[in-house]
């Protein structure tokens, strides 16, 4: 074992480094709390109390402050401090401030992969969409409307879709005979059924050109349900992406909670079977949290960075995926809409 590091110093380095990030006051308190109850505590004590699985019952010391004092006293440095460092060193590589590394990603980003039209729950037809994309410089745009089941949202019925897939063909050519090179790509925001099944029969998906996958409905299912429903998700060839996971509202009326789910399994499972991870830029949802953002990177996964637009000054919004997206070490490389359309693809 390396000799141990100091446990109060790594809780208060990350307390710092939430606080850098703009992170919630209620966690950067979590952490201080934990490094003020462990001050001047013998190293020898937190060891054993880390090995007996005794240091959750210290007051102010919670399962993920715990599971950080566990690392350190083993002479590692913590996983979650680590993510944070990482974070701050891409942020900052050549002095390059955190909002000018955010901006400079969004310049990279060729397209976006999540947008809804007037065909469900959009405000603006499809070719309103497809010219307001290319006026924002984007390379194409992945018209996502909403899978059957999802009825108060007017999903498209597998007929309604088939219909679309022509729309989309047809706009294609005029787009491409005025000379332009922007396409729009064909896709749906297909619903996880409660069994992990999707909203859509096999052969449809199967003809698009990106599967967006999101949980609509029961979000508070519990968790090992529910993480058994996504995992059965992942792994469907046909899913490309896994959209907003938490299903979570931060702002307004409709405030809701996250869903519960063993998000280790999950992001493990998108890594095994290359399923993107969705970076929501919708202010509403802003999911995953940077908790869970971090812990997607840990664990190896690709991103997209979408709006998740319903109408067109929506699509301006990836700007606030961007900053979160390199406030918590996702590198360039790994966000799938960074590429062109065969790359998107994988053509």
């Amino acid at each position: 074992m390396s000799d141990p590091r100091d446990a109060v110093a790594d809780l208060r380095r990350i307390a710092f480094l939430l606080e850098r990030a703009g992170e919630s006051t209620y966690r950067v308190r979590a952490f201080r709390t934990a490094a003020a109850a462990l001050r001047g505590r013998d190293p020898d004590e937190l060891a054993r109390l880390h090995a007996s699985g005794g240091l959750t019952e210290l007051r102010g010391i919670g399962e993920v402050t715990a599971r950080c004092v566990g690392e350190s006293v083993t002479g590692e440095e913590p996983v979650y401090l680590r993510r944070l460092e990482d974070a701050v060193a891409r942020a900052d590589a050549d002095g390059v401030p955190l909002a000018e590394a955010a901006q400079r990603l969004r310049d990279t980003l060729r397209g976006d992969c999540h947008s809804h039209t007037d065909a469900s729950d959009g405000g603006s037809p499809l070719a309103e969409m497809a010219e307001t994309a290319i006026g924002l410089g984007h390379d194409y745009l992945v018209v996502t409307d909403h899978s059957p089941r999802l009825t108060v949202a007017n999903g498209l019925s597998a007929e309604r879709l088939r219909r679309q897939l022509d729309d989309v063909a047809a706009l294609n050519e005029r787009i491409a005979a005025a000379g332009s090179g922007f396409r729009v790509l064909t896709g749906i925001e297909v619903d996880i059924l409660d069994d992990g099944g999707l909203d859509q029969s096999e052969e449809l998906l199967g003809a698009l050109d990106v599967v967006v996958a999101s949980v609509h409905s029961k979000l508070r299912m519990p968790r090992d349900e529910m993480t058994a429903r996504m995992l059965a998700a992942v792994a469907n060839p046909h899913v490309d992406v896994l959209g907003h996971c938490t299903g979570r509202m931060v702002t307004g009326r409709r405030k809701r909670p996250e869903s519960e789910f063993d998000a280790q399994q999950v992001f493990d499972a998108c890594a095994e079977h290359g399923v993107a991870v969705e970076i929501n830029s919708r202010p509403e949802r802003l999911d995953p949290p940077k908790r869970l953002l971090r812990l997607a990177v840990e664990a190896g996964c690709d991103f997209t960075i979408d709006t998740d637009a319903h109408a067109p000054g929506q699509l301006d919004w990836l700007d606030h995926g961007c900053a979160r997206a390199m406030a918590c070490g996702v590198a360039p490389e790994k966000i799938r809409n960074t590429r062109d359309a065969a790359g998107l693809l994988g053509r």
